[in-house]
């Protein structure tokens, strides 16, 4: 299995349409105006986030899936495929009918819920052609996590690039033949779902041939499938309420300039997350076909995967801490950066731990393990909310930052450990080398002048380079025990 190129496909399925937003964003503000590009932001977002409507059971699909398809195609792994696959696509689907014919019957209630929008009829429109979609979206979801357990990640880049590249250039294609229009934009939204939908049921069919007629609805599998899928809804509904109530706390108690100084930075690096976002969706139905049968190459494949990531992410988030003055400078003014460049250095730091806190987790994930890290999610909630009462009154802003560096290395922390305890032992030599190295590079941020910063970077750059090598054997996907001796 080819890891780096499957990676590679994902960065290009999820990355390529972030680039043509950056040119069709000017032009939808200039043609929709300031209210309607507020609105068609609002539509984005439901597009993004309806597959939560999912349950989690795409995610739950492919790591049961990859576990059950296994290396060898004998009958009764074939029935359990077909069952998981047809159980998850009518129950998905029953879901996605149900939400979307809510969705339509809400959004009748957009006039009195938005009494200061201008145009309230164009967004019942849009919403109802939402709520169209939304039965397409979440059975497309399951049958991309279907592919991925088969390790089909070149077709399922073919259809997503497209698919994402229209999420963008759909709206700016609308509003400038045919005027700005909500109800014309979401329209083509929805038929993008359409055309998904029947593109990834093509590539299914193809990709489990051997499957043909057996997909069938199984009371077993419904079970299996809910339990992993539920835990994981539970996540992904807690993960999201707190990667945004630092803002709306800060826009509360400090003021809307301070929510600005926090989140630019913020986007700025989070951004970084496609990154493991790409890599861990490969690592998924890695993970779970070897986590009983070939736990011994499941883990090496676990400590390559984030010596790897942590080499691609530690120069850029070093470079983010080292140089976050000249860089907001730069992007948003002198006056901006004097308020945000601190924020951004404690961000980067952040965002390091967080990304590499994705391969334990799909570590997790793969072996089956759903609840341990929902509940971990859930108890991080209250402690997020109190650290971040207690710091933002204490320090403003920075304040919330400091929050936010400790829930995301408490969360990387615990991650790992619930891994080592999975493991049972851990080579800790070249692991710990590369975190007190990472930790301390980016305690030049404060340093001055420039000069004397370029050259702390190029220092970075340099023990990278010099960790790097002296971890060949391990990314070269040598046992972890022939590299650091007796592990402990």
């Amino acid at each position: 299995m080819r890891i780096a190129r499957h990676t590679i496909y994902n960065l290009l399925g999820l990355g390529l349409p972030l680039l043509l937003a950056l040119v069709s964003i000017p032009a939808l503000l200039r043609l929709l105006g300031d209210e309607r590009f507020g609105w068609l932001t609002l539509l984005w977002a439901v597009v993004s986030y309806i597959g939560l409507l999912d349950l989690g059971l795409s995610r739950a699909l492919t790591q049961q899936l990859a576990r059950a398809l296994g290396d060898d195609q004998r009958d009764d792994q074939r029935e359990e495929a077909g069952a998981l696959l047809g159980t998850a696509v009518v129950v998905v689907g029953a879901l996605g009918a149900v939400g979307g014919a809510l969705v339509a019957l809400l959004a009748a209630g957009v006039p009195v819920w938005l009494p200061h929008a201008t145009e309230p009829e164009r967004l019942v429109t849009a919403l109802r052609w939402m709520g169209l979609a939304l039965p397409f979206t979440v059975l497309t979801a399951v049958l991309r996590g279907a592919l991925e357990a088969t390790h089909a990640f070149g077709v399922i880049n073919l259809v997503r690039l497209p698919l994402g590249l229209w999420t963008f250039a759909g709206p700016w294609l609308v509003a400038a033949f045919w005027g700005p229009d909500l109800g014309a934009i979401a329209a083509a939204l929805a038929l993008g779902r359409v055309a998904g939908l029947i593109a990834h049921l093509v590539l299914a069919r193809r990709a489990f041939s051997a499957l043909q007629g057996r997909w069938r609805w199984r009371a077993a599998s419904q079970a299996a499938l809910l339990k992993a899928g539920g835990w994981l809804t539970l996540a992904n509904v807690v993960s999201p309420l707190m990667g945004y109530a630092d803002r709306f706390f800060i826009g509360i108690t400090l003021s809307g300039a301070a929510v600005a100084y926090y989140v630019a930075p913020q986007e700025l690096v989070t951004k970084l997350w496609i990154i493991p976002g790409a890599l861990t969706a490969v690592l998924l139905p890695a993970f779970a076909a070897g986590a009983d049968l070939q736990q011994a190459q499941a883990w090496r494949l676990f400590d390559r995967s984030v010596a790897w990531l942590f080499l691609l992410l530690w120069p850029a988030t070093s470079a983010l801490a080292l140089f976050s003055g000249e860089l907001l400078t730069f992007w948003l003014g002198a006056d901006f950066a004097q308020h945000a460049a601190p924020l951004l250095t404690l961000f980067a730091a952040g965002i390091l731990v967080n990304c590499l806190a994705h391969v334990a987790l799909a570590w997790l994930h793969g072996a089956g393990h759903f609840r341990a890290p929902a509940l971990l999610q859930l108890a991080e909630f209250p402690l997020f909310l109190g650290l971040l009462g207690l710091l933002c009154a204490r320090w403003g802003v920075l304040g919330a930052a400091v929050a936010w560096l400790t829930r995301m290395s408490v969360d990387a922390l615990c991650l790992f450990v619930m891994c080592r305890l999975q493991r049972g032992r851990w080579p800790v030599r070249g692991w710990a080398a590369g975190g007190l190295l990472g930790a301390a590079s980016f305690l030049f941020a404060g340093l001055e002048p420039l000069g004397a910063r370029v050259l702390a970077w190029c220092a970075v750059l340099a023990l990278a380079l010099a960790w790097g090598w002296s971890q060949r054997g391990l990314l070269a996907g040598q046992p972890a025990a022939s590299l650091h001796g007796k592990a402990a």
